[in-house]
């Protein structure tokens, strides 16, 4: 076969590539699965804590952060570490969307034990500009559904969400009737708040008896109804986000709460998924994973490296003389009959001799052995022909018998020259 057909028909090099990019891309695939909420900036047009559009609360949390607020911005459920200097409270923010399940902010506040709570009602509904997707295009005004709100959370009955226009600038007063006080501007513009109700109003918005923040009357739970208070969109001039600052130190102070952690979760942006798949990406077991990985490399690459030329099977039966003669003799020995080959393989020499050296017909027996004595040199010493023959018959041993049958096959060689 010519050495055309002997080359491999695939390119070693370029199979351990398809090979190392598919392991690769295996591998990102879940750590992506895994660790993608995580990864994302979540820098988009929705109103949490991560979104520099107008509804976002980018703005109060690096305000916040600045001020030497502690601030915390949580991706998983439960992740209740305390900010403050001394352990004390943490002041939970949620800034659920409209489409928000009741469920999840139930679990949130629930996970979050005796800590307090300040719910952030939504109140525009954004679609994120085509020049860019951090952007809001377009905002309109939508009133949050009371679901959002948790049953019995703010006392009897469900709080009503109202809107009101404010024709100009007015000062709204915070929690008049309570110990720690408070004032911010409020600009004109069209303002979202609650029929208090049972609830403690802590903010009023000026000349109506809707209240923007309202705080449960049994526990540290807190509503903000006015986003516009606290979100980007008060950040357009320097009074506003005075303000915002202003609000948030104050829950947090009528709290006790040494630091505010913002919610993404209800925004999409939780790290909580991927369940134990996302354990093997995050320590301590990434450790384990790197591992793992590392030897499902080297197992492929020992697979794939051979040391040495490749070995051929060989044949069960080889072709040759020899392995006949080796094949038939092993087959005698396994059956214990070395004895009984003595005679034909005798008888086989002196037709093979007489043949060769033509001798007169008839002879047969002890007087063929005397004829083919005769023919031996007289130089060459040593037991005759006929001398060994009957060695040979008498042999009681396998060695006595392969001696003896040497000796007759070197005079064969000698009369007859063979090499």
């Amino acid at each position: 076969m010519s050495a055309r057909g002997n080359r491999m028909p695939f390119d070693p090099r370029v199979i351990a590539a398809v090979v190392v990019v598919g392991v690769v891309g295996f591998v990102a695939m879940w750590a992506l699965i895994a660790l993608g909420p995580q990864l994302t900036q979540g820098d988009n047009a929705n109103g949490h804590a991560l979104s520099r559009s107008v509804v976002g609360y980018a703005g109060i949390v690096d305000l916040a952060e600045r001020a030497d607020m502690r601030v915390d911005v949580r991706r998983a459920v439960g992740e209740a570490q305390p900010l403050g200097d001394d352990g004390g409270k943490t002041l939970l923010v949620l800034t659920p969307q409209h489409d928000s399940d009741p469920d999840d902010i139930a679990t949130l506040i629930a996970a979050h034990g005796d800590e307090p709570v300040l719910l952030v009602l939504p109140k525009w509904h954004t679609v994120a500009a085509e020049s860019n997707k951090a952007w809001a295009g377009s905002a309109m005004l939508v009133p949050p559904p009371p679901r959002l709100i948790p049953e019995r959370s703010l006392g009897p009955g469900t709080p009503s969400v109202q809107q009101a226009a404010l024709r100009a600038k007015a000062s709204a007063e915070f929690a008049p009737t309570g110990p720690v006080r408070g004032a911010m501007m409020l600009q004109t513009g069209i303002w979202q708040g609650l029929a208090a109700g049972a609830a403690k109003p802590m903010l009023v918005l000026p000349g109506t008896a809707m209240a923007l923040l309202v705080r449960s009357t049994e526990t540290s739970f807190y509503v903000l109804a006015e986003p516009d208070l606290i979100n980007n969109f008060a950040f357009a001039s320097r009074d506003g986000a005075r303000s915002a600052l202003t609000l948030l130190d104050f829950v947090a102070e009528d709290a006790d709460a040494g630091g505010v952690a913002f919610d993404v979760t209800l925004n999409g942006l939780g790290s909580g998924g991927g369940g134990f798949l996302r354990l093997a990406f995050v320590p301590p077991f990434i450790g384990i994973t790197l591992c793992l990985i590392a030897a499902g490399i080297l197992a492929l690459w020992q697979a794939a490296v051979r040391f040495g030329p490749a070995r051929t099977e060989a044949r069960a039966i080889p072709i040759s003389k020899l392995a006949l003669i080796e094949s038939s003799a092993e087959l005698v020995a396994q059956s214990e009959r070395e004895g009984d080959a003595a005679v034909p393989w005798l008888r086989a020499q002196r037709a093979a001799l007489a043949r060769a050296l033509h001798a007169p017909p008839g002879l047969t027996g002890d007087a063929l052995d005397d004829w083919i004595d005769r023919r031996r040199p007289a130089r060459v010493a040593g037991e005759g022909f006929a001398a060994l023959a009957r060695r040979l018959l008498l042999a009681r041993s396998n060695d006595d018998m392969l001696g003896t049958a040497q000796a007759i096959h070197a005079i064969r060689r000698d009369l007859l020259r063979e090499h």
